[in-house]
């Protein structure tokens, strides 16, 4: 790949990978609050809101940074699965999206909370913690992106 389309692809991944941390904390924040009030017509709107940010956000900006950062370890002397880093950060960033697609519910939280009804705290909190869940993985994602450890799968 010529350096100047490298660079390209660099820097949409770092843009989606980035932008991709700081969606998943606006749904850690909206579910928190969720959570915590007692407003149930603001729990509602915070649950409401969520499925915005999913698909306009969520979706687009993990599918953006698997496939540049699939495009740049197959193109580079990284590769996808010479180095540990480069594989667990591949491995981490499908588990964000699995995470999101498998246990992340809020239509269904939204649905719960239609006419004022209280959602059970345990149903609440495993929301917030699948979503905690995805921000510890993607920030130990690029933790490796910085520190690169050196050693090698094969």
């Amino acid at each position: 790949m010529r350096p100047s389309i490298r660079k390209t692809v660099m820097v949409i991944h770092v843009i989606a990978s980035v932008a991709l941390v700081g969606e998943v904390w606006g749904l850690v924040v909206l579910n928190t609050a969720a959570a915590l009030t007692k407003d149930a017509g603001l729990a509602h709107a915070a649950y409401r809101l969520m499925p915005a940010l999913v698909f306009a956000g969520g979706i687009p900006l993990s599918l953006i940074a698997l496939i540049s950062g699939s495009t740049l370890g197959l193109t580079s002397h990284w590769g996808l699965f010479r180095y540990y880093w480069v594989a667990a950060k591949l491995v981490l960033l499908v588990a964000v999206i699995c995470v999101g697609m498998f246990l992340f519910d809020p239509e269904g939280m939204a649905a719960a909370t239609e006419g004022g009804a209280a959602v059970p705290a345990t149903r609440q909190w495993g929301q917030v913690a699948a979503l905690g869940t995805q921000i510890a993985m993607l920030m130990t994602a690029t933790t490796l992106s910085v520190f690169k450890p050196r050693r090698k799968l094969r």
